[in-house]
């Protein structure tokens, strides 16, 4: 009876262990900076020391010894992890290479670093960034892309603001990976790229990814009041304006895509509880559609089969009239109200 009540006790801590041997592992194996073999050697090192502390809790012969070499182990690990800090300047890759910034006059917002390219393929295109200037009363609406790019579940989110006149101004939240290097949401778990904040017409930023790259693109227009939209696009730019000063990491869980912007929706006053579909962010429509947050006077899969754009932009091609083309059928909330 006392061995099974050992046991009992013992799992949930050998369990714990085995959580932190992986953790570390990974960090070691994507982080020290040194050649392949030596990370491998070390990270493979952690998992046996980890091994051997759940085998110490079990055979009962040197615990102590054992889970006090673990624990020192995993200080000094916690201790070099706290010292890894994303940098502001290096190679990036072109489309990632600025951040935007922002500054505000009144009513008037300039915007530095807003990117239009020419996308010809993925690795074929004219750079150009410019700099803008928005009058702030003339924002109406908010619309939402989804760009599925691994199945169902998982999609890259963009919001856009329109202003009167027909302007659009998409904003995404994206992995500044250095040039020649890929987007890895497990490597990205473990401090590899920093965050960036791209202000870009919808041509460049969208259509890259349903003309260019093949993505299945959906478009949402959003129930929100000019006002919340004004007030979440400043935050966007205080956001933008603080990686530009303090960079910080890409996180594929904690922040990401449609983390980052659920949280700064958050900061503005609307309500964003929780959900798991803000992880498996494929279902970000479901859950939008749930909060009334799109028009919900059409069944959602009607309004998930009309929000295809594919069709639409590759006719209209990446040209000026990129924006209106694409919208062309979308349906848009009878209200305009703040869900």
């Amino acid at each position: 009876m006392r061995r099974i009540t050992w046991v009992a006790l013992a799992l949930p801590f050998a369990l714990f262990i085995a959580l932190l041997s992986v953790w570390a592992s990974l960090a070691i194996w994507y982080r020290l900076p040194t050649d392949e073999f030596i990370r491998a050697l070390t990270a493979g090192l952690f998992i046996l020391l980890g091994l051997a502390t759940i085998a110490a809790l079990f055979g009962r012969w040197h615990i102590q010894a054992a889970v006090l070499a673990f624990v020192l182990a995993f200080a000094i690990t916690v201790g070099w992890w706290s010292t890894i800090k994303p940098r502001l300047h290096a190679n990036w890759a072109p489309d990632v290479a600025r951040q935007v910034t922002g500054t505000r006059n009144g009513d008037m917002l300039t915007l530095i670093n807003v990117r239009d390219f020419d996308w010809r393929s993925n690795t074929d295109f004219t750079e150009r960034w410019t700099t803008r200037t928005y009058d702030l009363t003339k924002i109406e609406t908010l619309d939402l892309f989804m760009s599925y790019w691994a199945g169902p579940e998982m999609a890259h989110m963009i919001l856009s603001f329109g202003f009167d006149g027909g302007d659009q101004l998409a904003w995404s939240i994206e992995v500044r990976r250095r040039e020649g290097g890929e987007f890895s949401p497990v490597a990205d778990l473990f401090k590899s790229n920093p965050l960036v904040i791209i202000a870009a017409d919808e041509r460049d930023v969208v259509g890259v990814r349903s003309n260019v790259r093949g993505e299945d693109v959906q478009l949402y227009r959003l129930k929100v009041s000019p006002d919340a939209a004004r007030q979440l696009l400043l935050e966007y730019v205080d956001d933008a304006n603080a990686l530009a000063e303090t960079p910080e990491f890409y996180n594929s869980i904690t922040t990401n895509c449609t983390t980052t912007v659920a949280k700064m929706m958050r900061a503005v006053g609307a309500a964003i509880p929780f959900d798991w579909r803000l992880i498996v962010n494929g279902y970000i429509p479901d859950y939008a559609y749930d909060r009334g947050a799109l028009d919900t006077t059409v069944p959602l899969s009607q309004l998930r089969a009309l929000a295809h754009i594919d069709h639409r932009a590759q006719d209209a091609g990446l040209s000026s009239d990129f924006s209106r083309a694409i919208r062309v059928g979308v349906p848009s909330p009878n209200s305009q109200t703040p869900p």
